[in-house]
């Protein structure tokens, strides 16, 4: 049956969209999802949910949206340890075994015992190397985005350092623009009317200003 509820949003209604929002937050998962999940238990929309979280509710729960997401991370960042522990143990079972079956199936001497002792170490000394080998990458990561973040700051700022000279470049353009046509009308206040005389014949002509 379609989802068509209209009515208002209960006190309740409100309170088990935040929880459910912000559980799916923690684990990791979507807020669309979390629509969803109140949807079908109130008979809405998840689009209605959605709307009503952001429109509504998310500003009440402002500090604790922060707390899930700290949550969150801190929850992936124990499954990556536990994922890593998981994979150094075993393969670590893994040599012991291939160790054990070598010995039961081979007679039993020192010789032995060493050589596979030493592949032991071996191949432990190697998944050691490897983790140490992620976690500087996983560093090196960090610092990369650190420098991205910061770089983008400086861009940011000159951008704006940009903007303003273009602004006073035009307005000192303006300033000369204005100068320049105050120096044309003054040009033009002092200039003097050329003079006339009639000759003998009775024609105009133009009196050249002597020089002293």
């Amino acid at each position: 049956m379609a989802k068509v509820r209209q009515d208002a949003w209960s006190h309740e209604d409100d309170l088990l969209l935040a929880e459910t929002v912000l559980r799916h937050v923690r684990e990791g998962s979507t807020q669309l999802k979390a629509f969803e999940e109140v949807g079908d238990k109130l008979n809405r929309t998840s689009a209605a949910c959605g709307f009503r979280w952001n429109a509504e509710v998310r500003k009440r729960y402002t500090e604790a949206m922060e707390l899930a997401k700290r949550q969150r991370k801190e929850r992936k960042r124990a499954l990556a340890r536990q994922k890593k522990q998981t994979l150094t143990n075993h393969s670590l079972s893994t040599n012991s075994e291939a160790v054990g079956s070598v010995i039961n199936e081979s007679p039993v001497t020192l010789d032995t015992i060493i050589q596979y002792l030493k592949s032991f170490k071996q191949t432990y000394e190697m998944n050691e190397r490897t983790n140490a080998t992620i976690e500087q990458m996983v560093a090196e990561n960090k610092s990369l985005q650190d420098e991205v973040k910061e770089l983008t700051n400086k861009l940011t700022k000159t951008e704006k350092q940009l903007t303003t000279m273009k602004e006073d470049y035009q307005t000192f353009i303006q300033i000369m623009e204005r100068a320049r046509k105050m120096t044309v009308l003054d040009d033009q206040g002092t200039f003097k009317s050329p003079a006339f005389r009639m000759d003998k014949n009775g024609n105009l002509e133009q009196l050249t200003e002597r020089l002293n």
